[in-house]
């Protein structure tokens, strides 16, 4: 790269950091960003970027892949109902402990080690998300039934002073997607919906969603059919229709309920590209599919 093509560089992202300067960025950390090392450091590094720039990052962690191998290392079989892990006593425990235990500390020794001050948090932490039991949907036939799945939950509220406070002395909050019921127990949520409910809670100025794929497609097999901004209603609109399916599902889900809560913009890119969440926070183009109240935002 030539010196030209480097000023270049900075140049393009000199708006950008103006306008994120101070704001609040909820980033949903998972899929192959999160088990690659090479990816996984990549990322790490543009959370830091984001950081000494002036925003303010918030991460949101999954764990799937990770939770079914700790269970199969104990000799249990993962059971899913509806896309969704059947979640008994045992199971939750080790969900617990990969999520809270392993991973989010991983991920904040990660952040500490390189810089920046980092603070894991669970949704026990101040009560930080109420949950209750999500009952799961299914078809037989003509019928359709709700399910009983365990200790699976949904989102009833989310208690944001906990990560405005750390936010205000300077640290980032790295949350693990469980939450707490009335009584105490605990319940394994979907961190895009935890993720977006977070994001809603705190007006974020964006929520991006890192995932294992391009983004949006109309037509998941037609490649032309590529997506790059979805409005508000259009993502409802496919939702109802059908037309959002499997995994996709509670991401464009997340990011409705975002918008709705108060969020700026949200966006769903590929965390398989390295530096994924500066070529969309930082460039004229970005990357992914945006999914924004109305048209022309940016």
């Amino acid at each position: 790269m030539t010196n030209a093509e480097k000023v270049a560089v900075l140049t393009e992202a000199l708006p950008f950091m103006k306008q994120f300067f101070g704001k609040t960025v909820v980033i949903k950390y998972g899929g192959n960003a999160m088990i690659n090392a090479a990816l996984k450091q990549k990322v790490i590094e543009d959370i830091i970027l984001m950081k000494f720039t002036g925003m303010k990052p918030v991460i949101v962690h999954g764990g799937g892949p990770e939770i079914t191998a700790m269970l199969k290392q104990i000799g249990k079989q993962s059971e899913f109902v509806s896309g969704l892990r059947v979640t008994d006593t045992e199971t939750m425990e080790i969900a617990e402990m990969v999520l809270v235990g392993k991973l989010n500390t991983e991920i904040v020794s990660l952040l500490n080690r390189n810089g920046v001050k980092a603070v894991g948090l669970n949704g026990k932490d101040a009560n930080l998300t109420i949950a209750k039991k999500h009952l799961a949907t299914v078809y037989e036939g003509t019928q359709v039934k709700e399910v009983d799945i365990g200790y699976v939950g949904d989102v009833i509220k989310i208690n944001p002073e906990i990560i405005s406070a750390l936010l205000a002395q300077d640290y980032i909050p790295v949350i693990a997607p469980t939450g707490v019921g009335e009584n105490g127990e605990s319940f394994n949520i979907n961190a895009d919906y935890v993720a977006g409910e977070i994001a809603a809670a705190l007006g974020a100025e964006k929520l991006l969603l890192l995932t294992d794929v391009e983004g949006i497609y109309r037509d998941y097999k037609d490649q032309s059919s590529f997506i790059s901004t979805l409005t508000f209603a259009e993502a409802t609109g496919m939702i109802a229709k059908g037309s959002i399916e499997g995994g996709m599902v509670p991401k464009v889900e997340a990011c409705v309920r975002a918008l709705a809560g108060g969020a700026g913009k949200t966006h769903i890119i590929d965390g398989r590209l390295p530096h994924s969440l500066l070529l969309e926070v930082f460039t004229n183009e970005g990357i992914g599919t945006e999914v924004v109240k109305t048209k022309g935002e940016r």
